[in-house]
């Protein structure tokens, strides 16, 4: 496959940026919907796996490759299956947001305690949903630091979701947390972190030239709007959005545009064959 080319003047500087130099490049990427196809169970969520062989072999190339999830760390390397994986010893993922850490060469994930304000909504979230008559066709995504209501099952996704919308709103403002809304999902989760900001501490610790993001869903706009910062504090910089028909923003606002998870695999590869 050839390397898609970005239709902005900004992207395509980026992109150029990115093959002239890449070890001063940092390849980063959301998981689900990006790397892992979307499926009706989050837990049975698999990053592609030609998406994991390109990157094992573009990585050795650049600087870094990150993940930015708001799954956790220790969830999204499992469900990647990227440990050990020869050729991705620059691996570094961002769970929750970039409050946990895993590293490719430690193995380890590092976290902050669970804000108080979590273990209040896990105890009252059920409540809420039986209230609402919508505890049996919604699912319930622990993530310990955060936790995700899921509509996609419902027989009614989008009038499930935007039944959620106000109640889950005073839920986390009543505990402090806010709520991050998804593809058929709201997560109420702790304030002080998006991926624009795990992001760009990330790329200001590696003293990233060039960055390339690829994203699927609005959590992903954060990362878009640092992208685009960054463009204007010298770091070049490309936005992939991996297409969807359920979620149109990040294509309006992407440099690059493929078609879902297989696309974003070919476009890593064609970025390996190029470097």
């Amino acid at each position: 496959m050839e390397l898609p080319q970005p239709t902005t003047p900004a992207g395509k500087a980026g992109l150029t940026a990115l093959l002239d130099d890449p070890s001063g490049a940092v390849v980063a990427l959301d998981f689900d919907g990006t790397l892992a196809p979307i499926v009706d169970d989050p837990e049975a969520a698999r990053a592609d796996t030609d998406a994991v062989l390109a990157l094992s072999r573009l990585s050795p190339h650049l600087d870094a490759v990150v993940i930015v999830t708001g799954r956790p760390a220790a969830v999204a390397v499992a469900y990647g299956r990227f440990a050990g994986v020869p050729g991705l010893d620059r691996l570094v993922v961002l769970g929750h947001y970039g409050l946990e850490r895993w590293d490719a060469v430690s193995g380890r994930v590092h976290a902050p305690d669970v804000p108080p304000g979590v273990d209040a909504v896990r105890a009252l979230l059920p409540g809420v949903l039986s209230g609402l008559g919508l505890w049996e066709t919604t699912w319930t995504e622990d993530k310990g630091s955060a936790l995700a209501v899921h509509t996609r099952r419902a027989a009614d996704p989008q009038g499930a979701l935007d039944a959620l919308r106000a109640p889950l709103a005073a839920l986390a403002h009543d505990h402090g947390l806010v709520v991050e809304p998804g593809r058929y999902v709201l997560e109420l989760r702790p304030a002080g972190m998006d991926k624009g900001q795990a992001l760009t501490a990330f790329l200001a610790e590696r003293g990233a030239r060039s960055v390339l993001f690829a994203g699927d869903d609005l959590g992903d706009l954060a990362a878009f709007d640092a992208v685009e910062r960054l463009r204007g504090e010298g770091v070049a910089g490309v936005t992939v959005c991996s297409g969807s028909a359920e979620v149109s923003e990040l294509a309006e606002r992407a440099d690059v545009v493929v078609d879902g998870p297989p696309g974003v695999a070919a476009l890593l590869a064609a970025l390996a064959d190029a470097v």
